[in-house]
């Protein structure tokens, strides 16, 4: 699956929804099927700058493709970066460099966040675009 085959994906889920109690709910239960995230990663070296709470994020390349894994204190912020593990792990870096993610702004994230949570979801995209980064050089 893409990128944008999975960002069509969750705009399609989050559609579903007309209230943003029920989306929270959503991210919430995302983050509660976020693959468990080894105690070894959750350390300084994983932890994003710029988030509110606390987030651990582990970027491994696998047969040329990025995988994540993370973790968080806040439940909702659990369920945000659960969903850009969803649209993002798997791809190439170069795929995810030249990502569009335009599927935050269309189903509403980032006006439905505190200014915090807003800062802490921009912190998280910008710590995978640099393992992204990274690992394109690398290959």
């Amino acid at each position: 699956m893409t990128i944008n085959e999975a960002q069509k994906e969750v705009v399609e889920e989050f559609e579903d929804f007309t209230d943003w109690m029920d989306k929270y709910q959503m991210l919430i239960d995302l983050g509660n099927e976020l693959d468990v995230l080894n105690d070894k990663y959750k350390n300084d070296s994983n932890l994003i700058d710029g988030c509110q709470s606390r987030v651990w994020l582990q970027c491994d390349l696998v047969d040329g493709k990025l995988q994540f894994t993370a973790d968080s204190d806040a439940l909702i912020v659990k369920g945000i970066i659960a969903l850009l593990i969803q649209v993002l792990s798997g791809h190439t870096p170069n795929e995810i460099l030249d990502a569009d993610l335009y599927f935050i702004d269309k189903i509403g994230l980032k006006e439905h966040l505190s200014p915090t949570r807003s800062n802490g979801l921009l912190a998280m995209v910008k710590q995978i675009k640099a393992y992204a980064l990274a690992y394109s050089v690398k290959a």
